[in-house]
């Protein structure tokens, strides 16, 4: 059984007409497993990827990642392999998500009465994934990810493609995001949001 995350939630005051999800980091705590599979992806490599650098990048898509670990180090890793790679070791990973219960409780909550998108950096057999592990799927008419848009988060577009699909105002909006690169992304797009804490560390 996944194990899930709790801690208490703030919504801004107002009436939203919908309600848009970041998933890795707020949907579910997927960040530790990510950063294990980056690290077994990466080899030798891995050691010029801390911790650290690697919750910086939060919200910056896999391929963007691995082009700036070649920019600041000197590698050449394949950039289309390496992202393979990786995602392949986070999918075998997948059984270790854990749902971050605060913020699945209020999708769960709105589903059937807003319209409710998922809006990630991730690729979609990935983000799908991590959704079906946590049984929450079906709670989204839209889900949109990194081959839905040209330009990743702190870009709006993300943000932008979810309301598009949703058929409702970007100022309508509400955008629940885990790091600043979201949160900019969700402001850049005239949307609200709520900034969803770390979770505690597992382990």
């Amino acid at each position: 059984m996944l194990s899930t995350v709790s801690f208490s939630l703030q919504l801004p005051p107002g009436d939203f007409e919908a309600y848009i999800f970041d998933c890795d980091g707020t949907l579910a705590d997927t960040m530790p497993t990510h950063y294990k599979a980056w690290m077994a992806a990466l080899g030798d490599h891995g050691r010029n990827f801390p911790e650290a650098m690697f919750y910086e990048l939060g919200g910056v898509p896999t391929a963007r990642i691995v082009e700036i670990l070649n920019e600041r180090h000197g590698h050449n890793l394949p950039v289309d392999e390496t992202v393979a790679h990786k995602e392949s070791l986070f999918l075998e990973m997948s059984h270790e998500v854990a749902a971050i219960e605060p913020v699945v409780a209020l999708a769960r909550k709105y589903h059937g009465q807003k319209p409710l998108a998922v809006a990630s950096g991730g690729h979609r057999r990935v983000v799908m994934s991590t959704l079906r592990a946590l049984g929450i799927a079906d709670l989204f008419q839209a889900i949109v990810c990194s081959e839905d848009y040209q330009r990743g988060k702190p870009s709006p577009d993300p943000f932008l493609e979810a309301a598009l699909r949703l058929d409702v105002a970007p100022e309508r909006c509400l955008v629940f995001e885990d790091t600043a690169t979201g949160i900019a992304a969700a402001t850049a797009a005239g949307m609200q949001s709520v900034l969803v804490p770390p979770p505690p560390k597992r382990g």
